[in-house]
């Protein structure tokens, strides 16, 4: 067998699994929407819900809302690594006010604001965990858990 083969060999064997991955074109789908609040309105150091679950492929639009007086973050460091982030967009009254794009490792809510997340999963993980990074909401337990299936 010749150099040539085995290097067509290799191309072939490194492009085909991609190729039957492969699930049509991403920029044109439709985003699945879901939504998490950071606290409530009582102040309760809580996500509501405190579970979420995505699965490879698809595109997200995930709603991050904060109803509390007081401002908290969305970390997950998991799945931050395990996604493409299409953009980041801070959002009031239905009006987009700023879009961010490229990597993100968290997200700080203001109280009242709202951002979107608009990312597709690309690696599985786990119940990766899902806290806020401010100084004592872990620990009084602002935390959850995410899936990518």
């Amino acid at each position: 067998m010749s150099t040539r083969h085995i290097r067509l060999y290799f191309i072939l064997f490194l492009t085909v699994p991609i190729i039957v991955n492969a699930q049509g074109d991403l920029t044109n789908q439709q985003p699945i929407i879901k939504s998490i609040q950071l606290g409530d309105k009582h102040n309760a150091l809580r996500f509501y819900p405190d579970q979420l679950t995505f699965e490879t492929g698809k595109v997200y639009k995930l709603i991050i809302s904060n109803r509390s007086t007081q401002k908290h973050y969305f970390s997950a460091n998991g799945m931050a690594h395990s996604v493409f982030t299409r953009k980041v967009q801070i959002v009031s009254s239905n009006q987009t006010l700023v879009e961010v794009k490229g990597t993100i490792s968290e997200i700080e809510v203001y109280p009242g604001a709202t951002a979107e997340w608009w990312f597709v999963p690309i690696k599985t993980i786990t119940a990766s965990s899902l806290h806020c990074a401010i100084k004592g909401h872990r620990e009084a337990g602002m935390v959850g858990k995410i899936t990518i299936k």
